[in-house]
């Protein structure tokens, strides 16, 4: 595709890479605020609704279950309608469950609602989508990772800011009871919003929207779109092994975003303002550490000759098995502080990992790309999934991390396995770092 990108001008708003770069992040953004939005405020609905450890577990699983399918099904739609269709349907249809949750009268239409909200988080396959048809080899991989981290950080926005908020409210003098249903009204607005910004101010591609594409004859970046693009993705078995290793890091990130809060207050006796803060500084580490481990991506590509494609493949060995130690500590830190500072370590590696996961995802297989960045996508939600119904089955948070740090090492080894001929390495761009400014 021609135009595309060769450098990231943090601070330009002039051209169609730089508009799409910033506005899909910030509705990414969004969207993952309003996704994670209920987590800090559990403590609260769970007193409310007398909810038990085992429903909490079954809401949690809710909230990332509907998304393996929805990111299945996004990727194609990328490459049939393009991102900016379907980012703003997207955002448009994913508010009215952020809405309604706030108005659920009981456990079962609580569970119902969060499980809609679960759809919100197919956002991620049209960030990455948008920012790998807009930018070259030379920076995709920092791009993605860019897009993905600052908009990732919404959910740690939403861990330090619900709580405030809901206390906010309470202080006009709204009971408890209604002050966490008026802030959860604000996250699916702010979807609603931004919807309008996305469909006014982006463009499918460098060279245009997809419909004015095909109408010049223009080739789109999906092929033939659609089914068949995620045919041809769902043979490839790269595509198959990132969707193992994501799993074991954006998967292990959704399952510390839901139940962090929780974990702080039951096992440390936090409060719920001060559990929320150190909640958010984990998903906070999003706003650099997703870039920082696209970079090393790009990084490693650029100073290797004959290997492009599997030096990256290595920095995401690497990272992973950082995320696993990292996360063991995690499960045996005594004290708050210990576990708050095992946290961010650990923290650290996981954000780096996903970031570099989809430095790799453009290039497995470019004909499809929907379909692979659906399909890897999907992997970090069946990884939530999994560890929540550890979660419940072992009925102890600790236990379940310990177990998660040693799947997460045994995962490492799928990093491996997704190593590329050298023939594919050799006739991969080169990727050149770059400095985002």
């Amino acid at each position: 595709m021609a135009n595309k990108a060769d450098s990231i001008k943090l601070f330009s708003f002039d051209t169609a890479p730089m508009r799409a770069f910033h506005l899909t992040w910030v509705a990414f953004f969004i969207c993952f605020f309003a996704w994670f939005a209920c987590a800090p405020l559990m403590p609260v609905i769970k007193g409310e609704f007398g909810l038990s450890m085992e429903q909490i577990a079954n809401i949690n699983i809710a909230a990332v279950a509907i998304t393996i399918f929805v990111r299945l099904l996004i990727g194609p739609m990328c490459d049939r309608f393009g991102p900016r269709k379907t980012y703003t349907g997207l955002l448009l249809l994913g508010s009215i469950p952020v809405l309604g949750v706030a108005m659920a009268q009981s456990y079962e239409s609580f569970l119902l609602f969060r499980l809609g909200i679960g759809a919100v988080g197919a956002s991620f396959v049209i960030t990455q989508y948008h920012t790998s048809v807009m930018f070259g080899p030379k920076v995709v991989g920092t791009a993605n990772a860019a897009a993905a981290g600052w908009g990732n950080s919404g959910g740690g926005a939403a861990q330090a800011v619900m709580p405030l908020m809901l206390t906010a409210v309470a202080m006009l003098g709204v009971s408890q009871a209604l002050s966490w249903r008026v802030a959860l009204v604000v996250p699916g607005l702010m979807m609603i919003a931004m919807a309008f910004f996305y469909w006014r101010y982006t463009q499918d591609c460098p060279s245009g929207n997809f419909d004015e594409m095909r109408a010049r004859g223009e080739a789109l970046p999906g092929g033939k779109g659609g089914w068949a693009s995620f045919r041809d993705a769902c043979r490839n078995h790269r595509a198959w092994l990132l969707f193992v290793t994501y799993g074991a890091c954006f998967g292990i990130e959704i399952f510390i975003h839901n139940i962090a809060a929780v974990y702080y207050v039951e096992h440390f006796g936090l409060s719920l303002g001060a559990a929320g803060l150190a909640a958010g500084s984990f998903g906070l580490l999003a706003l650099f550490a997703r870039a920082l481990g696209g970079w090393l991506s790009d990084r490693s590509a650029s100073s290797t000759r004959g290997g492009n494609l599997n030096s990256r493949v290595t920095v995401l060995f690497v990272l992973m098995i950082g995320e696993g130690l990292g996360l063991l500590w995690f499960a045996q830190a005594e004290g708050v502080v210990y576990a708050v500072i095992a946290m961010l370590c650990f923290g650290l590696f996981t954000h780096m990992a996903c970031g570099a996961t989809y430095a790799l995802v453009p290039f497995v297989a470019p004909k499809a790309l929907g379909g692979v960045a659906g399909i890897v996508g999907a992997g970090g939600n069946v990884g939530a999934v999994a560890a929540g119904f550890l979660m419940k089955g072992t009925g102890d948070i600790s236990q379940t991390l310990t177990i998660l740090s040693v799947l997460v090492l045994a995962s490492s080894l799928c990093a491996i396995a997704a190593r590329f001929s050298l023939a594919a390495s050799e006739a991969s761009p080169a990727a050149p770092a770059v400095s985002a400014a």
